[in-house]
C-alpha cells in the first residue's frame, strides 16, 4: 500500500501533542486533541464499514490543513503575525513559547539575572548555539502535518466512496449493508 499506516497518523498526532503540553501550548494542545480524535474516528470508520465518519474525518482533515498552515505563517511571522507581541498559542495566559525554543538540538540556554524585562512569574533567558531554530523545528512539524492530512484526505475520499458504491449494490440486490436480508425468490406461479 502507498499510503502511510493508520498508526503513523496517530504517532504524529501524539508527538505534537507532548511537545505542545511540554510548551504550554494550549491553543494547539486543544486542535491536537480534535485531531487525534478525528483520527480516531476515521480508523472506526474505516474498520466499520462507515463513509460517514470518514467524510468527517475528510472534513476535519481540510481544517487540520488550515489550521497547520496558520501555524507556519504564525512561526514564520507573515503578514501581521508577531510572536513576541501575540500569545495566540496559550491563549494570551501566558509568555510561554515552543518547547523547541529552549530544548532544541544543540541550543545553550543561558539565564539573565537581575533582569527587570521579565514579568514576576517568568524568566529572561538567552538561547544560541541551537542547529535549527524552534521556528523551523515547529514549520517542519506542521509540514509534516499537511502531507500527511493530503493523504488522509485522499484515502477517506476513495475508501468512502468505494463503502457508497457497495453499499448501493447491495440495496440494489435487496440484501441491505449487512447482508442479513436475502432477497426472497418467489417460484415461479405454474399456471395449468
Amino acid at each position: 500500500s502507498l499510503l502511510p499506516s493508520p498508526a503513523l497518523f496517530q504517532v504524529a498526532a501524539l508527538e505534537r501533542q507532548i511537545f505542545d503540553f511540554l510548551g504550554y501550548q494550549w491553543a494547539p494542545i486543544l486542535a491536537n486533541f480534535l485531531h487525534i480524535m478525528a483520527v480516531i474516528l476515521g480508523i472506526f470508520g474505516t474498520i466499520q464499514y462507515r463513509s460517514r465518519y470518514l467524510m468527517m474525518y475528510a472534513v476535519w482533515l481540510v481544517l487540520w490543513v488550515g489550521w497547520n498552515a496558520f501555524i507556519i505563517c504564525f512561526y514564520l511571522e507573515v503578514g501581521r503575525l508577531s510572536q513576541d507581541r501575540d500569545f495566540i498559542m496559550t491563549f494570551n495566559t501566558s509568555l510561554h513559547r515552543s518547547w523547541w525554543m529552549e530544548n532544541g538540538p544543540g541550543c545553550l540556554v543561558t539565564p539573565v539575572l537581575n533582569s527587570n524585562l521579565a514579568p514576576e512569574d517568568h524568566h529572561v533567558i538567552t538561547v544560541s548555539g541551537c542547529l535549527l531554530d524552534y521556528q523551523y523545528i515547529e514549520v517542519v512539524s506542521s509540514a509534516t502535518q499537511i502531507f500527511l492530512a493530503l493523504f488522509g484526505f485522499v484515502y477517506a475520499c476513495y475508501v468512502s466512496k468505494v463503502f457508497l458504491e457497495e453499499e448501493d449494490s447491495c440495496k440494489c440486490l435487496g440484501w441491505g449493508w449487512q447482508g442479513a436480508q436475502r432477497p426472497q425468490l418467489m417460484p415461479p406461479r405454474v399456471g395449468w
